[in-house]
């Protein structure tokens, strides 16, 4: 099933098929830079299978997504509920992961605006937040491009990473439903 179609890409309910190229994505040192550790196969299988319940029953969450002209699967990138503890939360999150390949054509930028128009006008969403690693200048840029705000003050600590990790440190980010 298809969720959001734009010029480029299909965002989409997870298949079979994209297991391999999901763990392969995960797999990726350079992809995983800014997570903890790279996923094993069986760890990247169950968060797939995770996404697709998730999509399955809320008709929204972390869609896979398509490369229109062939169909190739490039990655994710759509909604969460952060639910950890974070003065923020909980709260409705934008997020993506590519392949690398995928990396430099628009498209984590493409999915994701059309991700936050589809939020704010079929879903209904008030507000939409994204965080990251505040190493993690790549993504950072997407969100300032999507038209996302920082929440400096509201910068936190992953309580998912462990203390002293270099990669506790995040940045919040928001964008609201002006419309």
């Amino acid at each position: 099933m298809t969720f959001i179609e734009i010029d480029r890409l299909l965002l989409r309910g997870w298949r079979d098929d994209d297991l391999a190229p999901f763990a392969a994505i995960n797999a990726d040192a350079t992809v995983m830079a800014h997570f903890p550790a790279i996923l094993s196969r069986e760890n990247s299988d169950a968060l797939a299978m995770r996404f697709r319940r998730f999509l399955e029953v809320n008709h929204w969450g972390l869609y896979a997504v398509a490369v229109k002209s062939s169909e190739r699967f490039i990655g994710f990138v759509g909604f969460a509920r952060a639910e950890f503890a974070a003065c923020f939360t909980p709260a409705t999150e934008i997020g993506w992961r590519l392949s690398l390949a995928s990396w430099g054509h628009g498209y984590a930028t493409e999915a994701a605006w059309a991700c936050i128009a589809h939020g704010f006008a079929v879903l209904g969403f008030g507000e939409i937040v994204s965080f990251t690693a505040r190493s993690n200048g790549r993504s950072i840029a997407v969100m300032e491009r999507i038209g996302m705000l920082r929440s400096a003050e509201e910068d936190f600590e992953h309580p998912s990473v462990p203390a002293g990790h270099a990669l506790r440190d995040h940045v919040l980010y928001r964008i609201t439903n002006s419309g």
